[in-house]
């Protein structure tokens, strides 16, 4: 027996709406949640076209191998970045014209595994072995309607499709929880002297992939509480008739990281010597949302584990996409940078609590970000639903020749008051020999710090 996809209503209409334009075939992504029994799909949005393709595909004998993968990858990089904790790109949709529809798995087998292994690629976490490694490939035909889904094994790049059921039903987006949490973020990256010429890119990327292991050993507090992992997320809520009541507040995450390692944990001291450093400083919010059906603490521990990771790495590569984008050299010598992270804006999905997010420079518009918004997820917004969930301060990039300056206090360019709700980037140059001690720890117990509010 194949795997069950429960399909929000609107995600059928929003399919059977698509209009192909003269094309042969529309492709695009599937947006949801796994769960141990049945996943849940709750928005489609169709890769957009590329110019050039308009011209191309006007003819319905145009076959389906020129589906552009590397497009389609790019789309789904970008949708990824704007899925809060909880969702994941489920797989791939091809809508086609009559005449091309026994031409369509063959193609519908290779994107679906690049999509999957250009979104992993990028990730701070990996799958755990109890999670579903199955991926959906959905194949519409435009003129019968007809509907034909089948999954694949995602670790196995020789699997055979699978059949799947694929039901619709009504009042799927009502049907989750959410959790909040806010972050503080403070992390020191020494670039020692053996990575001096790699990219600051690159150099981040690795600081970074060592601070998610703190963030994956922390300890979860939902609600002031810490439950055990297989405990029910809704034990010792009152429930009131279609349960209202436990579903329009969120959950408040607090996490508890650990400030030293146990005795079992031994190590000894090490001393690296680096050529500066980079630091990440600021406050993040984070949310994600898990469908009502059973939730288990575990599952909701994982997705807020999934969007701190996330919503962290994703600014920094947005940053780095817009340096390179316009041309800003990195600074030499003893120069200090500091770069002004994007800020997280939320969009609620419509008739739904869940809510999508995008990343937003202070010198872009409330247009612009609506405008990204309809162009990668292919549906239309208001100005007045976006959510501005942190602080928003004059963007800046400065250098300062003093290694001692903060984030808070550094020069007449920056700001006067502190950053409060900024996530900052600063980059040390030539600032000596670090040492970076591993202490040995004798005490059998662990120290917690509060790493949220």
């Amino acid at each position: 027996m194949g795997r069950t996809y429960i399909v929000e209503e609107n995600v059928g209409q929003y399919l059977s709406n698509m209009n192909l334009q003269g094309k042969a075939f529309v492709s695009g992504l599937l947006i949801g949640q796994c769960s141990s029994q049945k996943d849940y799909v709750i928005l489609a949005t169709r890769t957009p076209p590329k110019e050039q393709q308009n011209e191309n595909l006007q003819h319905s004998k145009a076959k389906l191998d020129n589906l552009d993968e590397e497009w389609a990858t790019e789309h789904a990089n970008q949708v990824s970045r704007m899925l809060p904790g909880g969702l994941l790109v489920l797989g791939v949709f091809i809508i086609t014209t009559l005449e091309m529809e026994n031409d369509f798995q063959n193609a519908l087998h290779r994107l679906v595994f690049a999509v999957e292994k250009s979104v992993n690629k990028k990730r701070l976490w990996n799958f755990t072995e109890e999670e579903v490694s199955e991926r959906v490939t959905l194949h519409i035909c435009s003129s019968t309607k007809k509907i034909l889904c089948r999954t694949y094994d995602i670790h196995d790049p020789k699997s055979s499709a699978k059949p799947a059921d694929w039901k619709y039903q009504s009042g799927l987006l009502t049907s989750w929880l959410s959790l909040e949490c806010t972050v503080h973020i403070n992390i020191h990256i020494p670039l020692s002297t053996t990575s001096a010429s790699y990219t600051l890119e690159k150099n981040t990327k690795n600081g970074l992939a060592r601070w998610a292991k703190q963030i994956e050993n922390s300890v979860y507090l939902i609600n002031g509480q810490v439950k055990a992992e297989d405990c029910d997320l809704l034990e010792g809520q009152k429930k009131s008739r279609g349960n209202a009541q436990v579903t329009s507040h969120p959950f408040d995450v607090r996490v508890l990281t650990q400030l030293l390692l146990n005795s079992d944990h031994r190590s000894t001291a090490a001393v690296q010597i680096c050529s500066g450093s980079v630091n990440l400083k600021g406050t993040v919010k984070c949310r994600a949302y898990i469908h009502s059906n059973k939730p288990k603490v575990k599952d909701a521990v994982q997705a807020v584990k999934r969007d701190i990771l996330n919503t962290v790495a994703d600014r920094c590569e947005i940053l780095f996409e817009d340096l390179l984008l316009n041309e800003i050299p990195e600074k030499k010598d003893s120069e200090n940078e500091f770069h002004i992270l994007p800020h997280r804006v939320f969009v609620p999905i419509p008739g739904s609590t869940v809510m999508l997010c995008d990343y937003k420079f202070g010198d872009e518009s409330a247009e612009e970000i609506r405008d990204h918004f309809i162009e990668m997820l292919d549906h239309r917004i208001q100005i007045e639903d976006l959510e501005i969930a942190e602080e928003i301060n004059t963007a800046c990039v400065s250098s300062s020749m003093n290694t001692e300056a903060s984030l808070d206090n550094t020069d007449d360019e920056q700001p006067k008051q502190p950053i409060k709700t900024t996530v900052a980037l600063k980059i040390q140059h030539n600032i000596g020999v670090i040492a970076a001690f591993a202490v040995v720890v004798i005490a059998a117990g662990i120290s917690f710090h509060y790493f949220s509010d």
